[in-house]
């Protein structure tokens, strides 16, 4: 039950839940109250999830509250903690005045400034379609789905980095989320016709036949694979270095992370 309540907690961000918040101290609360990372990780502990990591700890938007920011498996959420230590809230933080999530701000600041690295020799990139030249010595996997408009942004945009870097090529791995209930069936029958065509006329809204193979094991191992690496969203990008970059990026940014990325310990 209470690992059910933590993973609660890493996708509940952005439901319309009431939070109130009681009590706290006047003007610095730093004074008078503090949570350090080792007493944050024990309340992880009593909570059932001993594994998750306590990635950063400051006062909240609201007084009387901790936020903490965990990270299980590879997937991140925010919690609040009372000042007591005693009780935590799950659910975004509103302003009232602006109308600003100031929950999903600090969850936006942490994915930009703390960068995530997954193990490359774990993702294998034979049976991946390939946009670019293929002994490109850049070599960028990409998590994507049929059926995800920002995969098909993405797309377009790392179209432009190939026509302009031929050392920069892109390696397909078909992750279908859950919640696109044709992005299965479709992936399925890109990869059994290894398209890259039949992926980009998907994304143009034409229509993709169905699979005309019955073999699922590349994909179902995509999908796995995925899950090991703590990848949950598409598109997410994995370069030469591990680092693992979420979300659609403009040509520009593609080629700056690829070419001149951070490195390891430094911030975005």
């Amino acid at each position: 039950m209470r690992r059910i309540l933590i993973i609660g907690f890493l996708f509940i961000l952005l439901l319309p839940v009431t939070v109130w918040a009681f009590g706290g101290c006047e003007e610095n609360c730093m004074k008078c109250h503090s949570l350090s990372s080792e007493e944050a990780q024990q309340i992880l502990g009593k909570l059932g999830a001993p594994q998750a990591k306590v990635i950063d700890v400051k006062i909240s938007p609201v007084k009387g509250l901790w936020e903490m920011v965990i990270e299980d498996k590879g997937t991140r959420g925010i919690m609040y903690v009372g000042f007591s230590k005693r009780h935590v809230v799950a659910g975004p933080v509103f302003e009232i005045d602006s109308g600003l999530n100031k929950t999903q701000e600090s969850f936006e600041r942490v994915n930009r400034d703390m960068v995530r690295y997954v193990d490359v020799s774990k993702i294998p990139l034979d049976a991946a379609l390939v946009l670019g030249q293929k002994d490109a010595p850049h070599k960028v996997a990409v998590f994507t789905d049929p059926d995800c408009p920002f995969c098909a942004k993405a797309h377009e945009e790392m179209k432009k980095v190939v026509a302009e870097r031929k050392d920069i090529a892109f390696f397909l791995k078909f992750m279908p989320l859950s919640f696109h209930p044709d992005a299965y069936w479709k992936s399925q029958s890109i990869l059994c016709k290894s398209s890259l065509q039949m992926l980009e006329d998907n994304f143009a809204n034409k229509v993709v036949p169905k699979p005309d193979c019955a073999d699922t094991k590349e994909l179902d191992a995509n999908i796995k694979l995925a899950a090991e690496l703590g990848i949950t969203g598409t598109p997410t990008m994995v370069l030469p270095d591990g680092q693992a970059v979420s979300g659609a990026k403009d040509a520009k940014s593609i080629i700056e992370l690829v070419t001149n990325p951070p490195k390891k310990g430094d911030a975005k």
